[in-house]
């Protein structure tokens, strides 16, 4: 029998015969393609033919004599000596099957750079290692091949022509493949299901629990009344194009208003899932709560219903291929890293979930923090093929809307993108807010000492944001060893998932208390959206317009407070004292410090302009980025489209979740992400952080950590024993 995967004597799971896998991936990767190509408008029987023709040649090269010697025991090296993926892209090839050669060849090591392999001429798609070999021995192979497989599908043998968006085509194709590979491995190895759930999204349903669940929550004051008005404004709101806008601003419920709309236009438009991309991970905790309370029906298990995907959780090796995250359910509610990136991405553990996107609807809340400005014009251009060609509708929002469509450098054509909430509501929203807080601009930089003096000072209780996590983390030990540990709270992906919820319901008890009013939040941007907290004062380290409005949305909320009392101030800090700055805001900071200086009024209307300035400033990256992935140059892409710039990884800070990973227990993504953080690469390296020895790409945190600063508490403490042996003033 040909083997396809070796014994695991000592998880006592027997080989697995190609027959069967190759089968098993065949019918996987086959269905998942038939499920997206129903959404396609253009390339549908394309994409099944390719995927067909990809899956069952896929592992070819494992029938190579020498690699059936190590799978069968009979050799022991830890690798095929006989590169397996180029066999498979060679028939192919001899076919004249070109787009399915391509998915073979990427099925392990990702898309290839398109410009690099058209400059191998006949080399085209093949592997040099290997070739000669393979050329001799292609004809038995596929011989071999017919011999051991039978039974499969009969192939299609459709137009070979594509008429849509390449990249797009590569990426869903390619997920449809892998996704199909490593689901049929990981059902071998015991570690997924045979049988999947299958969980609809019936948005009919759905849509009339969430009316019940909102008719709940009106109590009758004006606040409520908005809400009302605004669930009702969005939930009948007629949107015929494929991309729409909610300028909307805090407060008025846009949580469960878009979700409304959105299963209006699923229903509508008979799409399968709804996807709720959200810039901060405590934003996902709140708005899944929600979600479930009010969209879940009965008998129903809430997990099942929404999803809840902090890190994107891509795991390559066989060993923990079933921790990652498929965007499977219904109600997917992610982040803007995990979303993009998945876009933008070539690998295939990561792109393994991408056939599920096609027949989505997509509410970008908080969208003005979703990307940096360099990535924008790519994004916008995804929305666009995607809603055109594979049946996607999305809804932009955000209480301070930069509308960059309206910006040339993004779209020459200027794109009538609807608003899903009339004008005559949107300007009584807005008005409301205007004289809600008063922004402030503090000119002098403040050191440690001088910013807790100046926080001190005013009205509490008070949120200060501050660009990094050290920065914040610095900050508020800082505010403690001054204060004492009742006057502060820290919140930041410095901690852990489970960490972070327990100091937002922390803090939300706090505020609940009109008596407790002498202490201070020290953040990240994490906590200044879509979050229903209400301080008296405000403070954010200077950054862009958008991210000042939006705290402007913590701060008096409710406006009981008169408007010349409540006050949102701007800073700068003073680099060092351990404080760390952030170069990734060099634009945004330019263009909100030139207003402040000129003291220009700060309303949501400058957010256009905002935007265009920084776009200016960054555009020659912007169009050099949408040109290669124009020519296919995947890993470029891939390594240049970085929501967060710097190389983040997954590191495990629960002893006891690290414990079981390396004891080769099962453990739920779900486990996962709350029992971690994502650290930088480069900052990992440096503090020699190990990996986990059973898990490949997934870390375990072995300096202090704790739950007020979490993963900062080792670090300050390694870099202020630095600082303290250069010769450096601690403070």
């Amino acid at each position: 029998m040909f083997l396809a995967h070796s014994e695991k004597s000592e998880k006592c799971i027997p080989v697995q015969g190609y027959a069967d896998h190759v089968s098993g991936t065949v019918s996987r990767a086959f269905n998942a393609a038939e499920v997206a190509a129903s959404f396609s408008v253009l390339d549908g029987d394309l994409l099944i033919d390719t995927v067909h023709h990809a899956a069952e040649y896929h592992d070819l090269g494992k029938l190579d004599e020498e690699n059936q010697a190590v799978l069968s025991g009979k050799k022991k090296v830890k690798r095929l000596p006989v590169q397996h993926t180029d066999a498979g892209t060679a028939q192919l090839l001899v076919e004249n099957k070109a787009l399915p050669a391509a998915l073979v060849k990427s099925h392990h090591i990702g898309l290839p750079d398109f410009v690099e392999e058209s400059n191998k001429g006949d080399n085209f798609f093949r592997d040099d290692s290997v070739r000669k070999r393979v050329d001799e021995t292609l004809i038995q192979l596929v011989k071999d091949h017919n011999q051991a497989v039978s039974g499969l599908a009969p192939k299609k043998n459709s137009d070979n022509e594509l008429k849509g968006n390449p990249s797009l085509f590569f990426r869903i194709a390619l997920s449809c493949l892998v996704d199909g590979d490593h689901t049929d491995t990981a059902v071998h190895y015991g570690e997924y299901p045979k049988a999947e759930k299958n969980v609809p999204l019936n948005s009919a349903e759905r849509l009339a629990a969430l009316d019940q669940y909102i008719a709940k929550l009106e109590d009758g004051d004006e606040r409520s009344k908005f809400r009302g008005e605004m669930y009702e404004a969005c939930r009948n709101s007629i949107v015929e194009s494929d991309i729409s806008s909610c300028d909307s601003p805090v407060g008025t419920g846009k949580t469960t208003a878009v979700m409304a709309h959105l299963l209006v236009q699923a229903d509508k438009r008979s799409l399968r899932r709804i996807i709720v991309v959200l810039p901060f991970i405590n934003i996902i905790t709140q708005s899944v709560k929600v979600y479930r309370d009010a969209l879940v029906l009965p008998g129903e298990n809430p997990e099942d219903v929404v999803a809840e995907l902090h890190h994107r959780a891509d795991f390559q090796d066989v060993e923990s291929r079933h921790l990652t995250a498929l965007w499977k359910a219904p109600i997917i509610v992610t982040t803007a890293v995990a979303f993009f990136e998945t876009l933008a991405s070539n690998s295939p553990a990561t792109l393994r979930r991408l056939h599920n996107f096609p027949g989505s609807a997509i509410f970008v809340d908080e969208s003005h923090a979703a990307l940096p400005v360099k990535l924008l014009p790519l994004a916008w251009q995804w929305m666009k093929y995607y809603a055109k060609e594979w049946s996607c509708y999305w809804v932009l929002a955000s209480g301070s809307l930069n509308r960059f469509w309206q910006i040339p450098e993004f779209d020459q054509n200027f794109p009538i993108v609807p608003e899903i909430v009339p004008d005559v509501l949107r300007e009584k929203l807005l008005s409301s807010e205007r004289e809600r807080v008063q922004y402030r601009y503090h000119k002098e930089h403040l050191d440690s000492d001088s910013l807790i003096n100046f926080v001190s000072a005013l009205p509490g209780p008070r949120i200060v944001i501050l660009n990094t996590v050290q920065s914040a983390a610095v900050a508020a030990l800082a505010y403690k060893n001054k204060f004492g540990r009742e006057s502060v709270e820290h919140l930041s992906t410095a901690l852990c998932p489970s960490d972070r919820d327990k100091v937002l319901d922390r803090i939300k008890l706090r505020l609940e208390n009109l008596d407790d009013k002498n202490w201070t939040v020290f953040a990240t941007s994490c906590i200044e959206s879509g979050v229903d907290f209400s301080f008296r004062s405000g403070v954010r380290e200077m950054g862009s317009l958008v991210s000042l409005l939006q705290i402007s949305g913590r701060v008096n909320r409710q406006g009981s407070v008169k408007d010349e009392d409540a006050e949102v101030w701007t800073i700068c800090l003073l680099e060092g004292c351990l404080f760390k700055l952030n170069p990734g805001l060099k634009e945004s900071i330019q263009v909100l410090k030139e207003y402040c200086e000129a003291q220009t009024p700060i309303v949501p209307s400058l957010c256009t302009e905002a935007l265009k300035r920084e776009v200016r400033l960054v555009g020659k990256f912007s169009s050099a980025l949408s040109e290669k992935e124009k020519q296919m140059r995947f890993p470029q892409v891939e390594k240049e489209f970085r929501v967060i710039s710097n190389d983040t990884r997954l590191v495990v800070v629960d002893d006891n979740l690290v414990q079981r990973l390396e004891k080769y227990e099962k453990v739920d993504w779900r486990e996962i992400q709350k029992g971690s953080v994502r650290i930088w690469g480069y900052r990992l390296e440096a503090l020699r952080i190990p990996e986990i020895i059973t898990r490949t790409g997934i870390y375990k945190w072995n300096l202090e950590y704790d739950n007020f600063i979490g993963y900062m508490a080792g670090v300050l403490k390694v870099e202020s024993f630095v600082n303290f042996m250069d010769g450096a003033n601690i403070v």
